[in-house]
Order: structure tokens, then sequence, then C-alpha cells
């Protein structure tokens, strides 16, 4: 068979990530989001309209770093990983692993209870090709991140990790739900939008998440890990008091 039928017949068999941008469904489910800050679908709904682009340049950014090919080769699944109690509780205390551990049995959270939340708004995210992979894994490292930023599952705190995530990742859902944010915070009797807005510029201090072996650095310690990758802490967040954070400010799930 000659090298076009080939690419034909792969091009007919694997489907593409849309990178089609969709402001109208984008803006409806923003409008729920902030109505109702526990609808978490309309989270997805946002990625699923605005992020196609920032995915397909974030797996080719990935292919350009010293282990991203391995990583995109050996294409992990790391929701399935998170989901390995034995491998979760055989991590040192005081690793980044273990800080996760002790957050998501503290908050009865599972990687694969928000992926299933994915699924229901976005089915494509679970299509055999590398696009989506790569929006399975910036969908799986997001409470390995509110870790590594020390962002809470408050509102606030979901609010300033959404604006660090936009920063990581370039995702133009990410910026609208954090203008969202923003926008219902102002006037506020706390520094809401100050803080989101350091969620961001920290985001973008550090370096690049999403090319990091996942394993390796859940090993690692969590403190050496933030030094490493350059997280400095959330300063303003940490001074809001913690009954006033989850105010005017929609919150992801």
């Amino acid at each position: 068979m000659a090298m076009a039928d080939v690419t034909a017949d792969f091009r007919e068999t694997a489907p593409m990530a849309s990178t089609k941008l969709e402001w109208g469904r984008a803006l409806r489910s923003l409008r729920r989001l902030l109505a109702d800050k526990d609808d978490t679908r309309q989270v997805f709904e946002i990625m699923r309209a605005l992020n196609g682009r920032s995915t397909a340049q974030g797996y080719q950014r990935l292919l350009t770093t010293a282990e991203g090919g391995r990583i995109a080769y050996e294409r992990q699944e790391l929701a399935e990983k998170l989901m390995d109690d034995a491998w979760l509780d055989s991590l040192p205390e005081g690793s980044v692993g273990a800080a996760y551990r002790t957050f998501v049995r503290s908050e009865q959270l599972s990687a694969e209870g928000l992926a299933m939340v994915s699924r229901e708004a976005a089915q494509a995210i679970e299509d055999r090709h590398p696009y989506a992979w790569f929006g399975r894994r910036t969908r799986d490292v997001h409470d390995i991140w509110h870790v590594l930023s020390g962002y809470h599952r408050d509102a606030l705190g979901e609010s300033c990790l959404v604006a660090f995530s936009y920063a990581q990742t370039k995702g133009l859902g990410w910026l609208v739900i954090a203008l969202g944010a923003a926008s219902k915070a102002r006037g506020a009797a706390y520094p809401y939008v100050k803080a989101i807005w350091q969620g961001y510029k920290r985001g973008k201090a550090a370096k690049w998440l999403l090319g990091e072996d996942y394993e390796r650095l859940m090993a690692e310690p969590l403190d050496a890990a933030r030094r490493r990758l350059n997280i400095t802490p959330p300063t303003i967040y940490d001074a809001i008091p913690v009954e006033a954070r989850d105010g005017a400010v929609p919150k992801e799930r």
C-alpha cells in the first residue's frame, strides 16, 4: 500500500480533537457557573468550547521538552495511576504524593470522579488521539496543582488556581472563568481580585508543569518540588481568613 493511502486511512480512523472556538457555548456555561458555583459540569463545558487550540499547542510543546517525547510515547493515563491506592500509600511522608493523598482523601475526591464529570460534558476527551490524551493529562493533574500551588478547594482557591492554570496552559476556558470570578468578586471586602491576579502571576513564573514526569514528581519532597518549579507562596490568598474564602466567586467542584 502506498504511503499516501496509509496516511489517508489513519486520518479516517483517528478523529482529530476539535480546535474550534465556541464563544456562545462558553459564555452560556459561564453564566450557569456564576449562578451555581457547584455546577462543575459547566467548567468542562467551557473547556470543551475554548481549550482545543491550547491543548493541541500544549501537546506539541511537550514534544520539544527533554523528556516529552518519552512521556508522549508512553501515554500514561494519570487518572488510572492516581486511583492506585497501593501506589499512593507507598509514597514517602513529606512528598508531593503524600500531600496529594491527604488532600484527596480528606476532601473525599478521586481522579476518576473528576474524569466522570468531564466525560459527561465532552465525551470526545476519551478519543484515541494524542490531543485528547493531553487533555486528559491536563484534567488529571488539577488536584496535584492544588497541592503544589497551596490553593484549597474553597471558592477563592479554585478561582486562583483557574488563573494559575491559564498562565500554565494558555487555555482560553481558564481565562474566561478567571475573569468571571474576578468580575463577581469586584468591590468585595477582601482582596479577592488581587488574590486571583497573583494566581496568574504565580502560574506564569512557575516552570511549565505539564512537561513534568508526574510519577517522579509525586515522590519528590513537596518543599523541594516547589523550589525547583519556582512556585512561590500564595501570600494574598493565605492572608484572607478561611471563613471568607467562599465569598462571591465560583467554585469548580
